[in-house]
C-alpha cells in the first residue's frame, strides 16, 4: 500500500466514523423531537421530528440519513405507545430522507427545497395507505375514504417540519456549518 492509499484509507475511515456518529446523534434528535416536541391533534399529534429527518438528509450520505430517520422516528413510535405505526414509519421516514441530497454546499438549496414536496406526498400518502390497508380492514372504499381523510393532518405535520427545517437550515448555512463539517472529514 502506498502512502497516498494509506492516507486515503485513513480519511475514509474517519469519514465513516464521523457519519456513523452523526447518524446516531440525528437518530436521537429525531426521536426526541418526535416523542417530546409535539402538539396533540384529532389525528394523533404533530411533532418537530420531520425537521431533523430533513436536516440529517442534507448533511449525511443517503444510507446514513435513511438509517437515522428510520431509527429515530421508529423509536419514537415504539416507545411512545404507537407501535402499530412502526412498520410504516420505518419505511416512510427512510424514503423521505432519500428525497434530499447532501452533495450540495448548502443545506437550503433549490434541490432540497423541491425535495420537501415528495417528502410531504410520501408521508401523507404512505401513512394513509398503511392505515387503510393494515388498520382499517383492507382494501375497501370505506377504509380508503376514512384513512385519506387524515391527509390534511399529515400535510400540516410535514409542513411544520419543513418550516422548522428551513429556519434551522438557513441559520446553519449562515454559520457555514456544512463547510466546517467537510473540513472535519478532510483532516
Amino acid at each position: 500500500m502506498t502512502a497516498t492509499n494509506a492516507a486515503q484509507s485513513k480519511r475514509t475511515d474517519k469519514e465513516k466514523v464521523l457519519y456513523l456518529t452523526l447518524a446516531g446523534v440525528f437518530a436521537a434528535m429525531i426521536y426526541l423531537l418526535t416523542a417530546f416536541v409535539k402538539v396533540p391533534t384529532g389525528a394523533g399529534y404533530t411533532h418537530a421530528g420531520d425537521s431533523a429527518v430533513f436536516l440529517a438528509a442534507c448533511l449525511l450520505p443517503a444510507p446514513y440519513a435513511a438509517a437515522a430517520a428510520a431509527i429515530g422516528a421508529g423509536l419514537a413510535d415504539g416507545l411512545s405507545g404507537f407501535v402499530v405505526w412502526l412498520p410504516a414509519t420505518l419505511v416512510i421516514k427512510a424514503l423521505a430522507a432519500l428525497c434530499f441530497t447532501s452533495k450540495k454546499e448548502t443545506i437550503i438549496n433549490k434541490r432540497n427545497l423541491l425535495a420537501l414536496l415528495p417528502a410531504l406526498v410520501l408521508c401523507a400518502v404512505g401513512y394513509s395507505l398503511y392505515q387503510a390497508i393494515f388498520m382499517l380492514g383492507g382494501v375497501s372504499k370505506t377504509a380508503f375514504a376514512t384513512a385519506f381523510a387524515q391527509v390534511p393532518a399529515y400535510c400540516v405535520q410535514t409542513a411544520i417540519g419543513a418550516a422548522i427545517y428551513i429556519l434551522v437550515g438557513t441559520a446553519l448555512d449562515k454559520m457555514k456549518f456544512k463547510q466546517h463539517l467537510s473540513h472535519k472529514t478532510a483532516r
